[in-house]
C-alpha cells in the first residue's frame, strides 16, 4: 500500500481495516439503501482503490444489498464499513465516520439528493446531485 494511510474499524473493535492512497468521491449519500444500511439519514463515503484496502483484524461480513452491490459490516456490532459495486470492481468505498481520524476527510458533495428525507435540510453550501456525481 502506498500513499497516505488511514486506519479504521467498527464500534466494538472486532473489525479493523487499513486503506491507503488518495480518497476520491468524498460525499454524503442520501439514497434509501445507504440510509437503511446505516440507520442514518445520510452516510459519508470516500472511494479508494480496492487494492489498497485490507482487513487487519477480524472478518468483514458481507451483505448483497442489491443485485450489483455488496456492503461490508461488522457481524458483532453491525457497523456499516464498506460498499462495493460491480460496475466499479477496482474501487471500494469506506464510511468516513469509521476512520480513526474521521475529521481528516470531509465530504465535498451530496449525492442521491432525489432520495433525501423531506425533514433533512442541506444548508452547508456543498454541491448537490440528484443521483450519483
Amino acid at each position: 500500500m502506498e500513499g497516505t494511510r488511514y486506519a479504521g474499524g467498527c464500534l466494538c473493535g472486532a473489525v479493523r481495516y487499513e486503506v491507503a492512497g488518495t480518497a476520491r468521491n468524498l460525499c454524503y449519500c442520501h439514497c434509501e439503501s445507504c440510509r437503511r444500511a446505516a440507520g442514518s439519514p445520510v452516510v459519508a463515503w470516500g472511494t479508494f482503490d480496492h487494492s489498497s484496502f485490507r482487513v487487519t483484524h477480524g472478518t468483514l461480513a458481507a451483505f448483497r444489498s442489491s443485485a450489483k452491490v455488496v456492503r461490508g459490516f461488522c457481524a458483532a456490532c453491525g457497523s456499516c464499513l464498506t460498499y462495493r459495486h460491480e460496475a466499479r470492481p477496482a474501487e471500494i468505498d469506506v464510511t468516513l465516520a469509521s476512520l480513526d481520524q474521521a475529521a481528516q476527510l470531509a465530504p465535498q458533495a451530496h449525492v442521491w439528493v432525489a432520495d433525501k428525507l423531506p425533514w433533512m435540510k442541506i444548508e452547508d453550501g456543498l454541491p448537490q446531485f440528484q443521483g450519483q456525481q
